[in-house]
């Protein structure tokens, strides 16, 4: 009875486990990976692939066991979700918002200088007229106070946001490293 539950139970379970790890893992690797921090890629790659080497061999072991199969595969679907949310959490990186208005007012711009943003406005012609173009760098865990700030302020303007890979020179809010210390 005892090597049933380890067979059929336990097994099952500690490969769902680890593949939960290493996926999420892979996951907040490959942000790493994106943002072009190749020492913590490595080290996070290293053990993804120590963890899916031992959770494979358990399932190569015990080829006539189902349930480790379905151990390994809902073990990958929930480390993506987790490795997404652990992602959304870090909410690591730089990312550049660019505001489209066709108020001529410099309202928003200070709003976004007052919330200690880094801002540069350029004026612009669009399909219906003249635009104020508003930039703005801002860390990720930041991107949703800046929208909340630009809806309530202008929200007629069209607005973008798009990952940042590298940034040379300029006024920036004070950041944080991946660690919460100031940089």
């Amino acid at each position: 009875m005892h090597s049933q539950i380890v067979t059929w139970i336990v097994i099952p379970l500690l490969i769902m486990i680890a593949r939960i790890i290493d996926v999420s893992i892979g996951t907040v690797r490959i942000i790493f990976v994106a943002r072009g921090r190749a020492t913590i890629a490595a080290v996070l790659g290293f053990f993804e692939v120590v963890i899916w080497i031992i959770a494979i061999s358990q399932v190569l072991a015990n080829l006539t066991n189902f349930s480790c199969y379905l151990g390994y595969g809902l073990g990958f679907a929930i480390g993506n979700i987790l490795g997404i949310k652990i992602e959304k959490k870090i909410a690591f990186g730089l990312q550049m918002i660019t505001i489209v208005t066709v108020n001529k007012l410099d309202i928003l711009p200070m709003l976004l200088r007052d919330e200690g943003y880094g801002v540069t406005t350029v004026n612009g012609k669009g399909a219906k007229g003249d635009v104020k173009i508003i930039y703005a760098v801002v860390e990720r865990k930041d991107v949703q106070n800046v929208l909340a700030t630009v809806n309530s302020t202008e929200p007629g303007s069209f607005v973008t946001v798009e990952d940042m890979v590298s940034l040379h020179r300029g006024y920036i809010k004070e950041r944080q490293n991946l660690f919460g210390k100031r940089k």
